[in-house]
This record gives C-alpha cells, sequence and structure tokens, in this order.
C-alpha cells in the first residue's frame, strides 16, 4: 500500500462537519466516496487532522489515505479535484511514508475567525462571517487576547462535557486585526492543539470583552477559573476557518492562498 497526504480546502456550509456520521452529509464521506471510484469500487478510508464542526470552513485542513498502487500525484489530485463535489478542493497531493498519519503526528494547527462587524451586515458574507455589528473597542480586545497565549488549562474555554480529560494546551500566537479591505476582524490562533469549540468560545469571550460587558482581565479569569460560566457565548461556527497545518518533521509549509 502507498500512503498519500493531501491539503483539502473546503465551504463548510452545506456540510455537518467533517467526520463521517449517519444519515449526514460531511467532508469525509464525500472524499472516500470519490476515492473509492478512483480505486475500482474499493472502499477507502481517509484520516484527518482534526474534525470541524458543521458549518466550520478549510483552507487546510490534511488527510492521509492508502492505494494499493503509487500513482503521478498530480493526476491524483487533479481526479479527486475535479470529481469531489463543487464545495471540496483538493490542494495538493504527496506522498509520504507509511507511518505517517495525520492526526497523530506532531503538528501546529492555525485557525481563523472573521467577524462583520457592519451596520448592517453584508449578506453575501453570511455563511462565512459572524455577524457582530455592536461597538467594539478593538484595543481592548487586542489587550485581552495576549493572556491566551502560551501553555494553559483551557477548561473554561471548552464545551461542557468535553471528553477529553487533559485540557492544557499551549497557543503559540493569538491576534485580533482590522482587515483593511473588508473592515473585518479577523482574529487568528496558532497552536498544538484546540478543544471542543475552544476557538469559538474564545472569540465570543473576546467580543464581549470588546462591546464592554467583561473587563480585559476576563481571560485570565476565565483560565484560573476553569468556570466556563465566566467565559462569553460560543461564537457561530460560520465564522471559523482551519487555515494551515505544519507538521513538525515537514520541510516545507504549504501556504493556502485566500
Amino acid at each position: 500500500m502507498t500512503r498519500y497526504k493531501a491539503i483539502i480546502s473546503y465551504d463548510g456550509r452545506l456540510f455537518s462537519g467533517f467526520q463521517r456520521q449517519p444519515g449526514a452529509r460531511t467532508v469525509q464521506e464525500e472524499i472516500e466516496k470519490t476515492l473509492s471510484r478512483l480505486n475500482s469500487g474499493k472502499p477507502v478510508t481517509i484520516h484527518g487532522a482534526g474534525r470541524t464542526d458543521a458549518g466550520v470552513h478549510a483552507y487546510g485542513q490534511v488527510i492521509h489515505f492508502d492505494l494499493p498502487q503509487t500513482r503521478d500525484v498530480e493526476k491524483l489530485r487533479f481526479g479527486l479535484d475535479t470529481q469531489c463535489p463543487d464545495d471540496i478542493s483538493v490542494v495538493a497531493v504527496t506522498l509520504v511514508s507509511e507511518d505517517f498519519h495525520a492526526r497523530y503526528a506532531k503538528h501546529s494547527k492555525t485557525y481563523e475567525f472573521l467577524v462583520d462587524t457592519g451596520r448592517p451586515k453584508n449578506p453575501m458574507m453570511r455563511h462565512y462571517a459572524t455577524a457582530y455589528p455592536y461597538p467594539l473597542d478593538v484595543e481592548a480586545m487586542q489587550e485581552a487576547i495576549k493572556d491566551l497565549v502560551g501553555t494553559h488549562d483551557f477548561t473554561g474555554f471548552t464545551a461542557a462535557g468535553t471528553a477529553v480529560d487533559n485540557k492544557v494546551r499551549t497557543i503559540t500566537k493569538a491576534t485580533v486585526e482590522v482587515a483593511q479591505k473588508t473592515g473585518f476582524l479577523v482574529f487568528t490562533f496558532s497552536g498544538n492543539g484546540f478543544l471542543y469549540k475552544q476557538v469559538r468560545n474564545m472569540v465570543g469571550t473576546l467580543l464581549k470583552i470588546g462591546n464592554g460587558r467583561m473587563p480585559v482581565s476576563q481571560i485570565k479569569t476565565v483560565l484560573a477559573s476553569k468556570n466556563r460560566d465566566l467565559a462569553g457565548p460560543t461564537a457561530a461556527g460560520n465564522g471559523l476557518y482551519l487555515k494551515e497545518i505544519t507538521y513538525e518533521n515537514e520541510l516545507h509549509t504549504h501556504h493556502i492562498r485566500q
């Protein structure tokens, strides 16, 4: 068997998330159906670097899969890209060693979150940015977001009932900027892993801080207390993008252009 690694992007709007689930349209199922067709009808299982929820988008999700023969990677990429549904794009395919695993090989993920602060909101972007048409102090959010950088127990920023026992994660980058072209707020988070709904909960808290309904120190309070009730609401998934995944043993990184 030959192992392949692929970088895929997708518009999450019409998907019930990445992971296969009965009776629902998922990214995993659509790609597996296409791979099966390219593999003479024999089933192929893909493994993703992480799961995205319903409505969440990706520029740089990484998957791996095995095929019984070695193929020209560009022909394979083109075949997948043209035969997958229009809301999935196969950006790159490379040959990898048999011990590579998209999920378990050490990697860093970068997420981006877009917030449309327009009054009125942009209706064309309603599935691709979360609308927040209220006053925001960007400088207060820029001050508060710094407290997320570092290694912390993020219990207070994950959804209740999360199955993972160890909620310690390291965030290497956390920024919020105003995009010049659109005026949208762009939150960026990079780290070695994120808990269920963690990014959306961090954004929801930062928006409350920006709106003056929580103090700038609230991030520290949530981290110290590990109390989800002290954090802000979960921001909607439509503004969330899995932007990039970088593996430790890679000599090169694929940058997905927007």
